[in-house]
């Protein structure tokens, strides 16, 4: 029997990657905050001498919504907690196969559409230097000390189990709201935005496989779509029923009902300029290389997001 350990356990990708592992068979560890300090060296080490077959570092803060209230504790986070587990794998286990969950947010504002692994790197926020710095220590103890250790470069990927503080759950679990009778209206930022969403589901599959390969090498993980955060609103207020009528532009903008309830609104509180570049990833590597792709589409996770946060 396989044994894994996995930081960030009670998180989205945690929860997802810790059933899906023990319906493979493995014997599964978890660690988060409650369990002990990943910045502790001596933590760490007493973790990886238990001679795990994998390590699925997921552990890092959980939302990139205010990237400079804490930029340093930040960084330390994102990048020197996977560097203390580089260390201690090739230090007491170097046979182990240690998984880095990097972020497209490395990319800052990226430099070409769509992205994929050879795209520069331009961070922007405290919490992509710290995953830029772990993703570039991974390859350097690859390259240097012969350790199998990977970095999946995950794009947007949601859930139910989403936090309410990202959008995709803001939307969804606001309009089960409006449906019920308990909130009156969403207000969100900028309509226009696009993002690559994928489920959280999908993504932890590829954590997987990544760390099944014959040889380690990092992936883009994404769904290769592109959708706007006013085609998530229409989505799920479609799966429940409701149909939308926008009228307006930018922050005048509203979203109204068939029967002329406003239930969309937009506010410069929430709201950002019109992007460059689309943010979205290319999986043409993982593709060819792992057989990966994304199962469920993304009408199909918007309408179980809202259905969960319906039933709720």
């Amino acid at each position: 029997m396989k044994k894994a350990l996995i930081t960030g356990v009670a998180g989205q990708d945690g929860s997802y990657l810790a059933e899906f592992l023990t319906e493979k068979g493995y014997e599964v560890h978890g660690v988060d905050r409650s369990d002990g300090d990943l910045l502790d060296p001596l933590f760490i080490s007493n973790l990886v001498s238990k001679k795990f077959d994998e390590i699925y570092n997921l552990a890092s803060v959980s939302t990139v919504q205010d990237p400079w209230e804490d930029p340093i504790g930040t960084v330390r986070s994102c990048g020197e907690v996977p560097l203390l587990f580089l260390q201690a794998v090739r230090s007491l286990s170097p046979k182990t196969r240690f998984f880095q969950a990097s972020s497209a947010e490395m990319y800052g504002e990226p430099v070409e559409s769509p992205q994929n692994e050879q795209t520069p790197f331009h961070p922007k926020k405290p919490y992509a230097y710290g995953k830029l710095l772990a993703h570039q220590a991974i390859e350097g103890y690859r390259k240097n000390h012969g350790i199998f250790a990977v970095s999946g470069i995950l794009y947007n990927h949601e859930s139910p189990r989403r936090h309410e503080r990202f959008v995709t759950r803001k939307i969804t679990s606001s309009l089960a709201k409006i449906k019920k009778g308990t909130l009156d209206c969403l207000t969100l930022g900028n309509l226009d935005t696009k993002r690559d969403w994928g489920f959280a589901g999908d993504y932890v599959r590829a954590m997987y496989l990544m760390l099944q390969a014959k040889a380690p090498n990092d992936y883009v993980i994404a769904t290769g779509e592109v959708h706007t955060v006013r085609e998530f609103v229409e989505a799920a207020a479609q799966a429940l029923g409701m149909k939308l009528a926008w009228s307006g532009t930018g922050i005048n903008e509203i979203g109204k009902t068939e029967d002329g309830r406003v239930i969309v609104k937009v506010s410069k509180e929430f709201y950002r300029p019109s992007e460059g570049k689309i943010f979205f990833g290319e999986n043409n590597k993982i593709k060819k290389d792992l057989n990966w792709r994304p199962e469920v589409p993304f009408l199909q996770l918007v309408e179980m997001m809202v259905k969960a946060d319906l039933e709720k």
